[in-house]
């Protein structure tokens, strides 16, 4: 039986890259089903400047999160990204940006969204351009959605409105807050698993989809 999950996240959620490994085992489960929605957390009202308190706020969890998963996060991103203050903490663009891969070729937007965090966090590269993110998906093949973003249209906007308030809709039914956030869907029935497994254990995630 094939089961639904649902991930729930942002493209600039640290805990989100530190849940990569997870997600990228989920992903490669046959029997999972793996729809991804971005929530928009820290798009529009959600986003703000990278002023220096913010940063030496952002690189802090970045540190505590490479310890317990063992992602990195470069000296390249603190410095490219971590300290221009010309690019602002805006998630908009690389939702935007999934949206488009998620609209043709949705099989491939977990790969579009690695690719998105590993060009931040490894690269240092300012995933708050649209040509960026464009540079970013054409060599993965997504073409298409690469020459989307040249000028986003009212349809891959509306498209994306309605992805992050599916997302939003999502938490508030199983009463999450944050992100990643990982729900299963089975008979119309929808449970919250416990993120926490997605860190130091990505096998315990799967286990708790066994054991629904």
């Amino acid at each position: 039986m094939t089961l639904t999950l649902h991930y729930v996240f942002d493209p600039l959620c640290g805990w989100c890259y530190g849940a990569s490994a997870a997600v990228a085992a989920l992903a490669a489960e046959p029997d999972v089903a793996l729809h991804l929605l971005p929530s928009g957390l820290f798009s529009g009202e959600g986003a703000r400047p990278m002023d220096d308190d913010f940063a030496a706020y952002a690189w802090g969890h970045d540190q505590r999160i490479a310890r317990l998963t063992g992602q990195p996060f470069t000296e390249r991103y603190r410095s490219d990204v971590l300290a221009d203050r010309r690019q602002d903490f805006d998630s908009g663009p690389a939702t935007v940006a999934l949206t488009a891969v998620a609209l043709s070729a949705p099989q491939r937007e977990w790969q579009a969204l690695h690719a998105i965090q590993q060009a931040r966090y490894i690269d240092g590269q300012d995933i708050t351009r649209l040509d960026t993110l464009a540079a970013v998906l054409r060599p993965l093949g997504l073409t298409q959605a690469a020459e989307r973003l040249a000028e986003p249209d009212a349809a891959l906007l509306d498209a994306n409105r309605a992805r992050t308030a599916q997302a939003r809709a999502l938490l508030q039914a199983v009463g999450a807050r944050g992100v990643p956030t990982f729900i299963l869907q089975a008979e119309g029935q929808y449970r919250l698993l416990h993120a926490s497994a997605a860190y130091a254990n990505p096998q315990a995630l799967l286990d708790q989809l066994v054991a629904a």
